[in-house]
This record gives C-alpha cells, sequence and structure tokens, in this order.
C-alpha cells in the first residue's frame, strides 16, 4: 500500500499484535505514526521493533480520560502538524459471564475502553481533520457486533462502535472526513492467544471458518490501510467483515455432514498447516 507519505495516523492500542501490525503497514507506506497505549516501556519496545524513528512518537496515555486524549491531540499536532488518519483499535474482550450476574463496573470498564474511548479520539483528533478539510477514521470493531459471544459487553461495546461509524460517516462525510470500521473474524493476537491455545477450540475455529484457517494480524492491517487510503476515497460509512468468511457460514454447518461444503468439509491438512506457519511467523 502506497500514498501515505507525509501523512500523520494515529493508531490506539499499538502496544499490542494488531495495533503493532497496523501501525506497521502506515509506516511502510510512509506515513508518521503516533503509536497510543497505556505503557510507556511497551510502547518504546514496540517503536524500537517497528524502525523509523524519526517517524514515530508514541503516547502513553488512558484513552478514556479525556484529559488524556486532548493532550493527545495536542501533542500530535505539535510533534507533526496534524492528523490525516486515525485507527481506533484500543480494546478488551470483557470477561466472559451470565448476563443476569453481570456487574455495573464490568459493563462501564468495556463500554470506556471500546467505545468512549474511540469517541474521545475521533471527537479529538478529529477535529485537525476537520481543520484540514480531509480526514479518515478506521475503527476496529468485530463479527461480535453481529454474533453473540460469551462476554454480554464485548459485542454491544463492538456494535455501539459501528454505529459511531455510521454516525462520524455522515455528519463529517460533507467535511472531507470519511469513517469506516474493519469487523474481525477468528485473529489470533497476543489479546485472543490463550483461545488458540486450546488443540480443540482452535481446530473448531478454523473448521467454521470457510478458508480454514485463523487470521493473522497482517490479514486486517492491509484493510485498515486500504480503508484510510485514497484507494477508498469513495467509501464511507461501511463496515468492512474480515473473517474468511465466518458470518456467512452457520447455515452450512446446521445442514448433513456429508452435504457441507459441497461434499467438501474435510480438513485441508495443506491450509492448516500454512495457517500454523503464518500464524507463527507473525507472533
Amino acid at each position: 500500500m502506497a500514498g501515505f507519505e507525509g501523512q500523520v495516523a494515529v493508531v490506539t492500542g499499538a502496544a499490542g499484535g494488531l495495533g503493532r501490525s497496523i501501525a506497521g503497514e502506515f509506516l511502510e507506506a510512509g506515513a508518521n505514526v503516533v503509536l497510543v497505549d497505556l505503557e510507556t516501556d511497551r510502547l518504546r519496545e514496540v517503536s524500537k521493533r517497528l524502525g523509523f524513528p524519526d517517524r514515530v512518537m508514541v503516547y502513553a496515555g488512558d484513552l478514556t480520560d479525556e484529559d488524556d486524549v486532548m493532550c493527545l491531540a495536542e501533542a500530535t499536532a505539535g510533534r507533526f502538524g496534524t492528523c490525516d488518519v486515525l485507527v481506533n483499535n484500543a480494546g478488551i474482550l470483557g470477561a466472559p459471564g451470565p448476563l443476569a450476574s453481570l456487574s455495573t463496573a464490568a459493563w462501564n470498564e468495556t463500554i470506556a475502553v471500546n467505545l468512549t474511548a474511540a469517541m474521545l479520539c475521533t471527537r479529538e483528533l478529529g477535529r485537525l481533520m476537520i481543520g484540514n478539510g480531509h480526514g479518515a477514521v478506521v475503527n476496529i470493531a468485530s463479527v461480535g457486533a453481529h454474533s453473540p459471544n460469551t462476554s454480554p459487553t464485548y459485542g454491544v461495546s463492538k456494535a455501539g462502535l459501528v454505529a459511531l461509524t455510521r454516525h462520524t460517516a455522515v455528519e463529517w462525510g460533507p467535511l472531507g472526513v470519511r469513517a469506516n470500521a474493519v469487523s474481525p473474524g477468528f485473529v489470533r493476537t497476543e489479546m485472543s492467544a490463550a483461545h488458540y491455545a486450546d488443540p480443540d477450540l482452535l481446530a473448531l475455529r478454523t473448521q467454521l471458518t470457510p478458508v480454514r484457517r485463523i487470521g493473522v494480524a497482517s490479514d486486517i492491517a492491509s484493510v485498515v490501510a486500504y480503508l484510510a487510503s485514497d484507494a477508498a476515497a469513495f467509501v464511507n460509512g461501511q463496515e468492512l467483515v474480515v473473517d474468511g468468511g465466518f458470518l456467512s457460514a452457520p447455515l452450512m454447518h446446521v445442514q448433513r455432514h456429508a452435504d457441507q461444503y459441497g461434499g467438501h468439509s474435510a480438513p485441508q491438512p495443506a491450509l492448516f498447516a500454512d495457517h500454523l506457519r503464518s500464524t507463527e511467523a507473525h507472533r
């Protein structure tokens, strides 16, 4: 992906595997990048791994804190002069558990990190984009916005993020700022690593994904870069699901086994082995 030379991209949640990959995508394409997360030491480690020290700024702060986000916008403008791209990637999974015993504290924590923080970053950094008459916001949502999982708070927060995306796109489109969302399916990252340490769960999720592999961070990063680029200049208010076909497959999985996937539902060892090698390479 080319075309980001001289632009400024802010990536939240940059200390994690997905955020690191997204930041790397923009750096390789010529952008200046602001890495945002909670811990300074982890951010510095990521910055060192990515290279390009002259084009990287690290900012450690709590994105659920309004003052911290305002300072982020000021620091970005102070270092690079503006913001052209905002990737709201910071998020938490939210603990699994029954809705009937969900605590208000657990609810508030997930909503604050996954939704309120994205709103604050969009509001504050979006002002820089509006001032320039152009910009792109890409929100990292989830297939959980469409299909409930074991965490009552996670899917609700991600569905809210998709709604925020659409509102931003419509309100700010006339001002030259686009907003889109990427909803990953099963992707192996540092945050989800525990799931894939269980071989049975790994095999199950692989079999439920039509492309027969778990995603890697670069699968998402390349789509984020596309949506932020001029190649997507007429794409606004959209949610791009990047899940290997997972959300499209439920009806296939409740048919007679022999009829599933046109009779080709058995595991594909070559693809599965390729997937394992690929995920190890991106850890």
